[in-house]
């Protein structure tokens, strides 16, 4: 008999086993179990999709309706056969066709599995592994099953009287389609699970009774079973509410415990003063803040005045003030006599945050210098571009708690860089750092105590996703824009159907700039080297190109600067603060503008093969214009078909400002992986079944037993079988991952 935890080369053998591991990193019956199928064939029906991918590995189902041979031009036969898969027919190819004539003939039932080949709009397999299926009211145990290819073996198998293959599973209602590959396929897959299942002992099953009856749940040792050997669709669905419920549980428990772990840890205590540097600067603030500022403000305030580290997500649309809500945060810590770090992801915004905090500041920012406040703290920019006596100079500061605010790019977290009181960690964008890069800067505190941690995004998040990814963070959100930002019109630009469009689009920006305003001009890339290790020959406009086409061309009679990220520091920096000034009317530059870049004179920005950016990142590069009185105006470019879905993706864009909404559209095209951030651990999704779009009500009932357990029982010593729920069901390097966010 078998357990969960068994090692799978003492069930299956050696060469089974190795072979699993190898392609799917399966290594215990439980990881086999978990490997659910992906779709099931009835009889007669259809293994794969539809429109299979061009290339894609498939296996299909069927009965032969055709099968004709045809002589090639090398003398030799081929066979050309059709597959009624129940929803259609695919034509198959066989090179060996006098071989193969009398085992795929009309009216057998077959498995087919091969690789998808694409003519004109309609697929086919070309030379195919093969498996003659037993007709209805066969025998089980067959001994004259044909097989070609790689199911040669499984076909030889079932001939053996000694260990003849059960091939009754093709005879069920409902046969499970595994994620596969071309050296483990879906059938050897199916016979290791129902070799396992019959050696399988009860699955002890970790949930209380109370919550499976709460939530109308199957248990773990039926799930189990019935996913993968089901006698009808119902089955499969009590089957998947059970492993969903698991998998969302598994990932809050891990959260749950986090949030746990940072409530017991010290942090200064840092309570507003009326006397203050903060109270000087909302003093000297020009406008109002609104009322979301103003909530936001205060929950933040009061978690950096507890004696635990905050742990809080700041999101909010491009432009609705985090900055201001993050700057009032951190002059709070000062005023508490410590200091606070504020990391950014590229050198472009680094320097945009040094020159707008100090000149928000203003005196406040100029401690040491002449004409300061009297409650004056220091403002010092850190950056790996710096020469060495400016970073010297920054570094003392640092280490001798002068700078009360230091502002850097991943130059922050070098070993060199030492804080005489680090109180309050800020990362902006947070998303573009990976979770090595905030821990090693958190790290920075003194002895005993964390650093309160206020992470920025202007990418919203979706709530369920936020519960899932962020559940031990706190989350804020800012949807109210401040007064004076104008809205944003979109049009997207089909270059190959509409050319004088896009001369239009050039019109429009010297328009704009001979009425005193600004514009950008966004490419995807730099230059014609980009992407071509395989000497491909980009089919894109790079920034390079671009700068020189229009400063001698449409736009010769206009200010035209270059901005990209192979750009030295110095130069970057002297580019960015000519374009603030009105030194430059128009900035042809990449993506480093993407993010907290602020010149309130830009209205009208062009992306250039818009389709090749994505949607979030299309609302944020557009964030950059019409932050002052005047509307702002978006063009999108694209090469692509109007017909296309790229196309479509871009209207989108265009129809709403709304980023909430865009969000979701982006997420729903993306991999689940890449909405955990498990790219960033290095770890495939542990999701199989939950789709956290579509399942919002499955994480928050997870999330409230999650906290309720945890909060009673800790380190789950009470319930081992959660604990060991929390290591299977959820992969190990993700449990890791959540540790260090």
């Amino acid at each position: 008999m078998a357990t969960l935890t068994d090692r799978l080369d003492h069930l299956l053998g050696k060469k089974a086993a190795e072979s699993l591991a190898e392609q799917f990193d399966i290594h215990t019956v439980e990881d086999l179990l978990r490997h659910y199928p992906m779709r099931y064939a009835t009889q007669g029906q259809p293994l794969t999709e539809k429109a299979p991918l061009d290339g894609a590995h498939i296996t299909i189902i069927g009965e032969v309706q055709k099968a004709d041979l045809v002589r090639m031009k090398n003398g030799g036969w081929m066979l050309k056969a059709a597959v009624d898969t129940g929803e259609q027919r695919v034509d198959i190819t066989f090179f060996n066709g006098q071989k193969v004539k009398h085992v795929v003939a009309v009216g057998k039932r077959a498995m087919f599995s091969g690789t998808v080949k694409y003519w004109r709009d309609r697929w086919s397999l070309s030379h195919p592994d093969y498996l003659i299926l037993p007709q209805s009211g066969d025998a089980t145990k067959v001994k004259t099953v044909s097989g070609g290819g790689a199911l040669r073996e499984m076909a030889r198998t079932a001939k053996d009287s000694g260990s003849g293959v059960d091939m009754s599973v093709f005879e069920r209602e409902f046969t499970p389609i595994y994620p596969a590959s071309s050296k483990v396929q879906t059938w050897d897959i199916l016979r290791c699970v129902r070799q396992l299942l019959d050696q399988l002992d009860p699955v002890p099953d970790p949930l209380p009774a109370e919550i499976r009856n709460e939530h109308g749940l199957v248990g773990l040792d039926e799930a189990l079973r019935v996913v993968h050997f089901p006698d009808a669709m119902a089955d499969v669905e009590r089957a998947h509410d059970r492993l969903r419920f698991d998998e969302a549980l598994a990932l809050q428990l891990a959260l749950a415990q986090r949030r746990y772990d940072t409530s017991l840890r010290n942090a200064p205590r840092c309570a507003p003063r009326a006397d203050g540097i903060a109270a000087a600067f909302d003093e000297r603030l020009p406008f109002e803040l609104t009322a979301g500022q103003r909530a936001v403000a205060a929950e933040v305030a009061a978690d950096i005045a507890r004696p635990h580290p905050m742990s809080r997500l700041l999101q909010g649309e491009v432009g609705s003030g985090k900055t201001i809500v993050a700057l009032r945060a951190m002059l709070q810590v000062v005023d508490a006599g410590l200091q606070c770090a504020l990391l950014a992801p590229t050198e472009v915004l680094a320097a945009q945050h040094y020159r707008s905090l100090r000149t928000m500041l203003g005196p406040l920012a100029m401690a040491g210098e002449l004409g300061s406040a009297e409650t004056a703290t220091k403002v010092v920019l850190l950056t790996g571009s710096m020469s060495t006596s400016a970073k010297k100079s920054a570094l003392l500061d640092v280490v001798t708690g002068e700078a009360g605010i230091v502002i850097g790019t991943h130059a922050l977290i070098q070993d060199n860089v030492e804080f005489f009181d680090l109180g309050m960690v800020v990362v902006d964008e947070q998303h573009r750092f990976g979770v090595e890069q905030r821990d090693a800067l958190r790290s920075k505190a003194k002895a005993g105590t964390s650093p309160h941690l206020l992470v920025m995004t202007a990418t919203p998040i979706p709530r369920t996703i936020a519960m899932m990814t962020l559940g031990d963070l706190e989350t804020s959100t800012l949807r109210e824009l401040p007064r004076g930002r104008s809205p944003i019109k979109t049009n997207v630009v089909a270059a190959r159907e509409k050319p004088t469009w896009v001369d239009r689009a050039w019109e429009r920006i010297a328009e704009e700039v001979a009425a005193g305003r600004q514009a950008y001009v966004v490419c995807s890339r730099i230059g014609d080297d980009d992407g071509s290790a395989k000497g491909e020959v980009p089919n894109t406009t790079s920034v390079l190109e671009m700068f020189d086409k229009l400063r001698t061309g449409p736009l010769a009679h206009v200010r035209v600067g270059l901005l990209h990220g192979r750009l030295p520091g110095d130069d970057k920096d002297a580019t960015m603060q000519a374009f603030s000034a009105g030194e430059i009317d128009v900035l042809v530059c990449t993506t480093v503008v993407e993010v907290g870049v602020d010149v309130p004179n830009a209205t009208v920005m062009v992306i250039v093969d818009a389709d090749r950016f994505g949607i979030s990142q299309l609302h944020q590069l557009r964030g950059r214009i019409g932050r002052g009185g005047n509307a702002g105006l978006c063009i999108l470019i694209s090469e692509t078909s109007p017909a296309g879905g790229a196309y479509a993706r871009l209207q989108a864009v265009a129809g709403t400002n709304d980023g909430f909404e865009l969000s979701k559209l982006d997420l729903e095209q993306r991999r689940e992986g890449d909405v955990l951030g498990v790219a960033q651990a290095g770890a495939q999704s542990t999701l199989r079944l939950l789709k956290l779009l579509d399942h919002g009500e499955v994480v928050e009932a997870a999330q409230r037993f999650a906290r309720e357990i945890v909060s009673a029982d800790p380190a789950l010593t009470e319930h081992p079988g959660l604990a060991t729920m929390v290591g299977s069901a959820l992969d190990r390097d993700r449990v890791e991952f959540l540790g260090k966010t």
